[in-house]
């Protein structure tokens, strides 16, 4: 027992600095961006008033003052989680974007008098224990040397299969459940922005390296990988943008 106590004490050797500033980065992005579902949804509301709800495929909230806020809240944050990702690995800077969640409950229950059950005060503190166990136990990264190192690793066959996957699945329920059922079911809007997030985690992850290396001295930027990466996380990030505001609006 003495032994694997002793081996275990070697293998954990703590955070590294990186992973301490991916940890604090990714902690601030977590307070911006749950503070910018609050100032969003009141902008939403407050839009919806005056013309047609976004929910409804109304874009009036883009005249909202108080919606660019949040957005620009929002903007802060994703480029906090973001500078995260360049740091750490994806493993700890993903779990604590949870904590999110738990900024706009606790607000929401302030600013928007909105009642917070027993069993959204438990998922909370589900929130909290998952994301603090990752953390702690997140591993070590491995040194990346070029863009295309993540390239090769994102084109294998397992994550490719994958990808197709996703993309049918969100193109199935943009065409095919949303026009049916996108005003009774927030489920279908959640399902594609989740869908969308777990392959621009990878984008995200890609293009931080690549910007983290080009400052550092080698430049990234003369190869076509990396801004394929680019394309990917904008259009990843408008899709998510867009129907996080239907989602708001229908609510």
């Amino acid at each position: 027992m003495a032994m694997e106590s002793g081996s275990w004490k070697e293998s954990y050797k703590g955070m590294s600095a990186d992973n301490i500033k991916g940890l604090v980065l990714a902690l601030s992005s977590s307070v911006f961006i749950g503070a910018s579902f609050i100032v969003k949804k009141k902008g939403l509301k407050k839009a919806g008033a005056s013309g047609i709800r976004a929910g409804s495929g109304g874009y009036t909230y883009l005249y909202e003052p108080l919606w660019w806020v949040g957005m620009i809240t929002m903007i802060v944050g994703e480029i906090a989680n973001f500078a995260a990702y360049a740091f750490a690995p994806a493993i700890l800077v993903t779990p604590l974007g949870a904590l999110s969640i738990i900024i706009s409950a606790a607000l929401a229950h302030i600013i928007l008098r909105e009642k917070l059950h027993i069993f959204g005060i438990l998922g909370c503190v589900l929130c909290v224990v998952g994301s603090t166990t990752i953390v702690l136990h997140a591993p070590q990264e491995r040194e990346i040397e070029s863009v295309k190192e993540v390239w090769d690793l994102a084109t294998e066959p397992a994550f490719l299969f994958y990808a197709a996957l996703v993309i049918a699945a969100v193109f199935i329920l943009i065409f095919h459940f949303i026009p049916d059922y996108g005003q009774t079911h927030i489920m279908v809007y959640i399902g594609v922005c989740s869908l969308v997030g777990s392959l621009s985690v990878m984008s995200v992850k890609a293009l931080g390296i690549a910007l983290k290396l080009t400052l550092s001295g080698t430049n990234q930027l003369i190869y076509p990988q990396t801004w394929v990466f680019a394309f990917v996380v904008i259009t990843c990030v408008l899709t998510q943008m867009n129907y996080l505001n239907k989602l708001k609006g229908s609510m």
